[in-house]
């Protein structure tokens, strides 16, 4: 059996599909960003029960209610891990159950988009359902025990948003609510708004792009929404640009920000060289003393 590597050309030709996340304070417009994607080849995942932002918009919608479904949608849309146990979520047999429920797969083939609304409901229906679990009680007095409901639920919305991230013919986006707080030495930060502190932490890790929705002041002082989409920004907003081709702010529109994603990456000649430094001028020398 040869070693199975993917070569350059046809890891190129590959559909890939971005994977990322857009947080945002609540009433920004998140989930009015439906209306820049192409409605026909896009999936929305309706957590919030918040569509009225999108009322008269034709989009095919779920709505799940319990974290169950939730992972049923991750491993119908992903497909099984072979990794995995049988008894584990997203296994082969979870797979092969959740197909028998929802008939064949390729249903799904003719979206190009997922759009989770939001991550922060999931979070909460993840937890819900982590307190009603084995962990979550103490095995010798039988107590409910939270930091071992806190632990499982770490670990299952890691799992959940791993296994999207590694939809790799689609784009999965999700949204979230961000927090503005002050810190110990009262420096305002932003945290995302997800129960407990892995999923927050973890998170830019697995997407490919972390995207915050603001308001930035436009030349005249006055605020426009706007996507913040680099780490180093004077906002402090969390953002990540895994692509390299995205500028420190951009406009606040879905369907172009992946066009631009998706464009052709810079010569490496072009992405690997540091911008050069201008030499400082030197000192004058000194006259000498006729003194």
């Amino acid at each position: 059996m040869a070693l199975p590597i993917i070569g350059a050309d046809e890891r190129l030709a590959q559909r890939k599909g971005i994977k990322g996340v857009i947080f945002g304070r609540s009433g920004i417009g998140k989930t009015s960003l439906l209306w820049t994607l192409n409605a026909s080849t896009t999936l929305f995942l309706d957590l919030e029960a918040g569509d009225l932002a999108v009322e008269g918009l034709e989009i095919d919608t779920l709505r799940p209610r319990t974290w169950k479904e939730c992972r049923d949608f991750a491993v119908f849309i992903g497909g099984p891990n072979p990794a995995l146990r049988e008894e584990q979520p997203y296994s082969q047999a979870h797979f092969d159950e959740v197909c028998g429920r929802y008939g064949d797969p390729t249903v799904i083939g003719k979206y190009e988009a997922v759009f989770i609304d939001s991550i922060t409901v999931a979070g909460r229906l993840c937890f819900q359902w982590c307190r009603g679990q084995p962990e979550a009680f103490s095995e010798k007095t039988g107590k409910p025990d939270i930091r071992g409901a806190y632990g499982l639920h770490g670990r299952e919305m890691i799992g959940w948003l791993t296994h999207l991230q590694h939809t790799r013919g689609k784009h999965v986006w999700f949204v979230g609510i961000l927090d503005e707080r002050l810190d110990d030495f009262n420096r305002k930060v932003f945290q995302p708004q997800i129960d407990g502190s892995k999923t927050g932490l973890e998170l830019p890790g697995i997407v490919d792009q972390v995207i915050t929705m603001a308001d930035i002041p436009d030349p005249g002082g006055q605020p426009q929404r706007a996507f913040v989409c680099q780490t180093l920004n004077p906002w402090g907003y969390p953002a990540k640009d895994r692509s390299g081709r995205l500028d420190m702010v951009e406009p606040p529109h879905l369907g172009r920000l992946m066009e631009k994603i998706q464009r052709p990456a810079a010569p490496a000649s072009e992405r690997l060289t540091w911008p050069p430094v201008t030499p400082a001028d030197p000192a004058p020398a000194e006259e000498p003393s006729h003194g």
